[in-house]
């Protein structure tokens, strides 16, 4: 089975990109990938779920909605860098997260890296 980590750094209300990126994770676990997925910069609003879509403010739909379904995919636990732990989206997160120090190690132990 291969392995794949997916790196995200896009804002949860920022682009299309971001419900790309997060529907291409989804199709990788449903289709028997082992998916870690690692939210890091702008992408820790996705933990930011209580958010509700204005379509007069918001030119996409909110992607934490996306997040929220992780855990029927076996996506959880949520990778976060420790030097994280502080940030007000991941101490108000009611998501199953996973503290991890990110260097070369961990990302070797994977088969594939996709960056988003």
């Amino acid at each position: 089975m291969k392995s794949v980590l997916v790196i995200l750094t896009q804002a949860n209300l920022n682009s299309l990109q971001v419900h790309e990126s997060l529907s291409a994770t989804m199709v990788l676990a449903t289709f028997g990938c082992e998916v870690k997925v690692l939210l890091q910069d702008a992408a820790l609003s996705l933990l930011k779920s209580e958010l509700a879509f204005d379509q007069i403010k918001h030119a996409f739909k909110i992607a934490s909605n996306m997040v929220d379904s992780f855990e029927f995919y076996d996506l959880t636990p949520i990778l976060v860098e420790s030097t994280q732990q502080q940030h007000p989206f991941v101490i108000q997160s009611e998501q199953e997260i996973e503290f991890i120090e990110l260097n070369a190690e961990l990302i070797q132990s994977f088969d594939h890296v996709l960056y988003w």
